[in-house]
């Protein structure tokens, strides 16, 4: 069976930042591999697109520059917003404003975010919304374990609420986990997790 449009994909993977000589930023091992709908939207096109077609036990190396990943550094990500937001019961929680600290917000459209504390001065918090992988070319080095057809509960789950099935990126920031999809290590908004090529 090879990878193509809804199939179940489990696969292991190190993640280098800055090339194949670069540290490893995460890991996805046979314990805990990244388990992923193909084809649902969940997964960085381009990590996709290195992965098509291959077969049970193949092995892959795919580069992804930061263009075609999470994109380059946008300095308009990056905010002074008043401290007074942070407030709780009248008081300002410092432990969640300390620098380098993962801050879950919310946009005035109601849109989830999350940005992490660059700095504090007496009245504002400057925030940098900008995906943590922003900027970084990507480095994939792994091997296809298992290729098979999806369930129609996974199908459903991964269609249904806009989520695709499965963890894996770098990804970061939490929120779908459907019953039958995989997890591993990667994660954004539509994975669970933390790191690698989701979307």
């Amino acid at each position: 069976m090879t990878i193509a449009k809804d199939k179940m994909v489990s696969v292991t993977y190190e993640l280098k930042l800055d090339g194949k000589e670069g540290d490893i930023f995460e890991k996805a091992g046979k314990d805990s591999p990244l388990i992923f709908l193909f084809g649902s939207g969940m997964m960085l096109p381009a990590f996709e697109s290195g992965l098509a077609e291959m077969n049970n036990g193949d092995k892959f190396e795919i580069s992804i520059p930061a263009v075609d990943a999470y994109g380059e550094v946008n300095e308009e990500a990056i905010v002074e917003l008043p401290k007074s937001i942070f407030m709780v019961d009248g008081k300002i929680d410092e432990e969640l404003i300390t620098p380098g600290n993962a801050v879950p917000m919310m946009s005035t459209s109601g849109q989830r975010m999350e940005g992490i504390v660059v700095s504090v001065d007496e009245n504002t918090v400057q925030m940098d919304f900008n995906h943590p992988l922003a900027g970084e070319d990507l480095h994939f080095t792994g091997e296809v374990l298992e290729i098979r057809d999806a369930t129609p509960e996974e199908l459903s789950a991964a269609y249904s609420s806009g989520c695709g099935c499965g963890s894996g990126g770098g990804c970061g920031d939490g929120g779908c986990e459907s019953e039958g999809c995989g997890s591993g290590s990667c994660g954004d908004e539509k994975a669970s997790g933390s790191g690698c090529g989701c979307h």
